[in-house]
């Protein structure tokens, strides 16, 4: 039910329901446990970072380590005020308890944007790994297939969704661990049949200068997009507070050992300015180097599973969000409807969108779907940047109003949230100086000021109604 106060100290609150119109608890703890272990590896990793290695060179380690701290304050800072107040609209919710309901809309409707986008980019990106084994084949026809079942998972119950992003995640994790290890022993010179390259492919450690450093950063810090989930998905667990807080306090050994651990290995192994890098992808180039049969194939499994964990989390994440904002009054209350503890209307409508992007893809390849992908660029920084203002004003309140509830605490607050968001002013700033990244943060920025505006005009609209 909407809230009918627009102050900013106001709790969001909803009575509660029947359990077949509310959301159910299907989660178990051990498929939350595995989401925050798998959701650290996204597509991202395994795809974009490519880029960010021909760019930067072994200096991607740097930028993947300076990224990952800013991210670790970040989701420190979301589990804090999530164990105190496990909400499936996550961000969101907590932006209108801080800040009003305009804060609220914008945060959340500007992700929902981006996840259901997000879902038709990895549709197409897993189409195009099937095609390449299946040749002929066409790509949409995949795509609808990959929609068609994750959309239905989400539609049937939570736990179906949490089962296969069990699964999903544990292949990721099994694959990543395994390549680390054989990577290890490659460097070290002890894997059979290959020879330590020792530190000849670090020499040029900044091949590209300062702008090749900046080039990787801005890629390392979206490759971490999509952490948020494991926040919307505890409010749908057993035990959503001790979800949360596990999540957050593993999340420092998960960045440091996934993302700058595995590019300290392909570095290391492979050298930065070799194509296949960035045809074939770093983890494959990897593999293909050491010269371990198959292993580049299976790799490209391993991505493809990354990809369709991706689709299947971002489908249950824009849908949650959705109806939590619905919850909130902040959308059209048809997004809302829940039953069997799911909300199918909003899983359809999040994933219609998602197919919508695809089909804009192909329409027209040159103008719309470009401007799309523009609009959506910075939106994960505008997340974080609501994240640590509301952790801001709400970790006060807590400490005057329940105690009890922080769980989790932000390490040395308030020094490290600001510290944090100097962060987020200089990768802005950074962004403005390239060419490519100023049309999304252009654009990305246009959005959030519309969302704001439209957000605002409805809460001045409810106050005065009221």
């Amino acid at each position: 039910m909407p809230s009918s106060s627009t102050s900013t100290s106001t709790p969001v609150e909803t009575p509660a329901k029947a359990d077949d119109l509310s959301l159910s608890h299907g989660l178990k703890q051990r498929h939350l446990s595995m989401i925050a272990l798998g959701g650290v590896i996204g597509a991202g990793l395994f795809v974009g970072s490519g880029a960010g290695i021909a760019a930067a060179g072994p200096s991607i380690v740097v930028a993947y380590a300076v990224s990952g701290i800013l991210v670790m304050l970040v989701m420190r800072m979301l589990g804090e005020m999530s164990a105190a107040h496990p909400s499936s609209g996550s961000f969101s919710a907590h932006a209108e308890r801080a800040f009003g309901p305009w804060a609220g809309f914008t945060a959340g409707w500007s992700f929902w944007v981006l996840l259901c986008t997000a879902v038709g980019l990895e549709g197409m990106g897993a189409a195009k790994i099937v095609t390449g084994w299946l040749p002929g084949t066409p790509e949409w026809m995949w795509v609808a297939l990959f929609m068609v079942v994750f959309c239905g998972t989400n539609l049937a119950a939570v736990k179906n969704f949490g089962e296969f992003e069990f699964w999903f995640a544990a292949l990721k994790v099994g694959a990543i661990a395994l390549f680390l290890v054989l990577g290890v022993l490659a460097v070290a010179g002890v894997l059979p049949g290959t020879d330590s390259p020792g530190a000849s492919n670090l020499t040029d450690f900044l091949p590209n200068g300062g702008e090749g450093l900046i080039i990787g950063l801005l890629a390392s810090v979206f490759a971490y997009g999509g952490l948020e989930t494991v926040t919307i998905a505890a409010a749908e667990s057993e035990n959503p507070v001790r979800g949360v807080a596990s999540a957050v306090r593993t999340a420092m050994w998960r960045i440091a050992l996934f993302y700058v651990g595995s590019m300290v290995v392909i570095v290391t192994l492979v050298p930065w300015n070799s194509e296949e890098v960035v045809e074939k992808g770093p983890y494959v180039a990897a593999l293909d180097h050491l010269g371990i049969p198959g292993a580049g194939q299976l790799m490209n499994v391993v991505v493809l599973v990354a990809l369709l964990s991706a689709m299947n989390a971002n489908i249950y994440g824009s849908s949650r969000i959705a109806y939590s904002l619905v919850e909130r009054g902040l959308g059209p209350k048809a997004l809302a409807k829940v039953s069997g503890g799911v909300p199918r209307v909003a899983v359809l409508v999040s994933s219609v969108f998602g197919f919508v992007c695809v089909l804009l893809s192909y329409w027209r390849p040159n103008d719309v779907f470009p401007w799309l992908l523009n609009m959506i660029g910075a939106v994960i920084l505008v997340v974080w940047i609501f994240i640590a203002v509301s952790q801001l004003r709400l970790r006060r309140r807590l400490e005057r109003e329940a105690p009890q509830k922080l769980v989790v605490r932000m390490w040395a607050f308030p020094v490290l949230t600001w510290a944090a968001l100097a962060g987020m002013a200089a990768i802005f700033v950074l962004m403005a100086r390239q060419a490519d990244t100023r049309v999304q943060l252009y654009s990305t920025g246009g959005m959030t000021l519309f969302l704001a505006a439209v957000g605002y005009v409805r809460q001045r609209t409810r106050a005065g109604q009221n």
